[in-house]
């Protein structure tokens, strides 16, 4: 059985990766991930807030206030809020580099492209070989359109590849008006590779204390669908590599999403309610299923449930939502309590 992908031009012994999370904040969990089985990690996130505070030049960039997130920095956290410190980050991820044969994959979280540039290429020389964008921002002036917040993107990406020769990919958003333009323009850009879909983390309202606090959900089964349509449209049209995030908690969603094209999936939190060493039992089922259906490897198995792969192509598009609302009436309405 022939699990090997490729992702970011970079060969990988099976389709599975450890996706940012707190994981891998030290090497020992590193390891631990590599001998589960994991083909490549991907490390947690380090913030460009971080980033600016080291270098001691916070104060200077939120009271700049011309740029189109000027709201959000009045909301950066304090320095003791971050477990692990730039330098650090940076030492694991030599350790880690020679600890396990997999790549390592960095993890950059920003809002700027001057905040990118420069950390971008330590990430590199530190070992990394790759490196992921996990862009953020929120334009609440309502003055910004979206032209202007699709370009603040496309100017971060094409300044990082201007300074880093590893394989850059972008954790997309699915909140772009047209998401296949915006992959495509991504591609243009010089994204190595886009991961869908980046799962933002939502505040709450502490309704005893009538506080606005955090609040971190893990992702559900139910959410691979989103992500699903979209690699399934993108496949064959995208000269990029294309993995697949949310709601990965069993052999079952990594098969769904390669069948649709994805080149590798990634998966956070099954491992945090699991453990590490249930990624080796992803891959056993994994194996188990591609055995049964006469699957011989991955690549057999690459896009071919794809848009452009299946029978019926509208099954992905606006066609499929009347034939869902008629299933469900066929074979739920009669147990309504209505």
């Amino acid at each position: 059985m022939n699990l090997s992908t490729t992702y970011l031009g970079l060969p990988l012994k099976n389709p599975i990766v450890p996706s940012a999370s707190p994981i891998s904040e030290n090497v020992d969990n590193i390891r631990r991930l590599a001998d589960a089985g994991a083909a490549a990690v991907t490390m947690f996130s380090i913030f460009e807030e971080q980033l600016r505070m080291e270098a001691a030049a916070l104060d200077h960039y939120t009271s700049a206030g011309d740029n189109i997130y000027a709201e959000s920095t009045s909301f950066f956290p304090p320095v003791e809020d971050y477990h692990v410190a730039p330098t650090r980050y940076l030492d694991i991820i030599h350790r880690a580099s020679e600890a396990v044969d997999i790549p390592i994959i960095g993890s950059l979280n920003g809002m700027t492209n001057e905040g990118w540039i420069d950390y971008a290429s330590q990430i590199e020389q530190a070992g990394a070989k790759a490196l992921e964008l996990n862009i953020f921002m929120l334009p609440t002036d309502i003055r910004v359109s979206g032209a202007q917040v699709e370009d603040a993107y496309l100017d971060i990406v094409k300044a990082v590849k201007e300074t880093v020769t590893i394989p850059v990919v972008v954790k997309m958003n699915p909140f772009f008006s047209s998401i296949a333009n915006m992959a495509k323009r991504f591609e243009e850009a010089g994204a190595d590779g886009l991961v869908l879909f980046n799962r933002f983390i939502q505040p709450d309202i502490d309704l005893d204390e009538l506080e606005v606090v955090p609040n971190l959900t893990l992702s559900t089964p139910g959410e691979i669908r989103l992500p699903l349509r979209w690699i399934a449209i993108l496949h064959g049209r995208l000269g990029i590599s294309l993995a697949a995030s949310r709601g990965v908690h069993s052999a079952k969603e990594v098969v769904k999403y390669v069948l649709a094209g994805a080149d590798v999936v990634c998966t956070t939190s099954a491992l945090l309610k699991q453990g590490i060493p249930y990624l080796n039992r992803m891959l056993t089922d994994l194996v188990a299923w591609m055995e049964e259906h006469e699957y011989e490897s991955i690549e057999q198995m690459k896009g071919a449930m794809s848009q452009k792969s299946v029978s019926d192509p509208s099954a992905f598009e606006r066609a499929n939502y009347i034939k869902t609302i008629e299933h469900f009436k066929r074979h739920h309405a009669a147990s309504m309590p209505w």
